[in-house]
């Protein structure tokens, strides 16, 4: 039979909780990220919106449906510098994505409060 260590979690006990402060940023950042994807989501699917613009530029010719190769390039190759081959590590320009999606969404609240629409 196997023995319980009944100090396995004492390694844990100079830990300290988050204080309040930083959960109310984590809250403030995951608020403004959802308002920049919703702003950027409905500018993609909206009638004659980015989506509809790019898409009609992409196939307009043979010419410039031979960027889509160098796009899917692109965007593997920003994949493989945002993210690190070891997942039990982190790299901090994975983050870019997120202060990017904190900035649109600023950038959203001050367009309803100036304008009052997305």
């Amino acid at each position: 039979m196997a023995q319980i260590d009944p100090n396995k979690y004492s390694k844990n006990a100079d830990i300290n909780p988050e204080s309040k402060f930083s959960v109310l940023l984590a809250v403030v950042r995951m608020v403004l990220m959802g308002i920049g994807l919703i702003g950027v989501s409905l500018e993609l699917f909206r009638e004659g919106g980015w989506l509809s613009k790019l898409m009609g530029k992409v196939f307009e010719s043979t010419t410039t449906m031979l960027l889509i190769p160098v796009i899917l390039l692109a965007l593997w190759l920003l994949n493989r510098w945002l993210s690190t081959p070891n997942k039990s590590e982190t790299k901090k320009s994975g983050d870019i994505p997120m202060y990017i999606m904190i900035a649109i969404g600023i950038y959203y609240i001050y367009r309803i409060f100036t304008t009052g629409s997305f």
